[in-house]
């Protein structure tokens, strides 16, 4: 099978999810150790993998499992045409799911991803891609109250 930079980039979107929805923020950390976490507007939130894993780590709650009790989905990735330095911005629609014991399955929250990669120097970095920044949008939102320790 040939994988595509599109899928690999693909790939790094659902390991985002996969270690979100595990609590493993320190995961999280690493894989945006070179990246900027921003706002849809821009404002900075986290920059590198010490930050981010702080960032999630006081925003996101974790409950009797060790987990969030959610499953993220990334869907409809765009991607726009390659710059000059080769950095690619990937556009994606975001959806969570909660469920927790006495609370039953449902959306809580849709968005977007405005993601920034570049190819990485070194082989452990999803097939040569890592990110370099991640813009977040939120659209809808239900009940955050089991998930997130702010409110919008």
């Amino acid at each position: 099978m040939q994988l595509t930079d599109g899928d690999r980039i693909r790939g790094l979107l659902a390991t985002y999810c996969r270690l979100v929805d595990a609590g493993d923020f320190a995961g999280v950390g690493a894989l945006m150790a070179h990246a900027v976490l921003r706002t849809e507007e821009g404002t900075v939130l986290a920059t590198g993998a010490e930050e981010v894993e702080r960032l999630y780590a006081g925003l996101v709650k974790l409950h009797e499992d060790g987990t969030p009790g959610t499953q993220h989905l990334v869907a409809n990735t765009v991607f726009d045409e390659p710059r000059a330095d080769g950095t690619v911005t990937a556009r994606s629609s975001y959806l969570v799911l909660q469920a927790l014991p006495g609370l039953p399955l449902q959306p809580i929250v849709t968005g977007t991803y405005v993601d920034t990669f570049e190819v990485a120097d070194w082989a452990g970095a999803g097939g040569g891609w890592r990110f370099t920044e991640r813009r977040f949008g939120i659209g809808r939102a239900g009940v955050l109250d089991h998930h997130l320790t702010i409110t919008f």
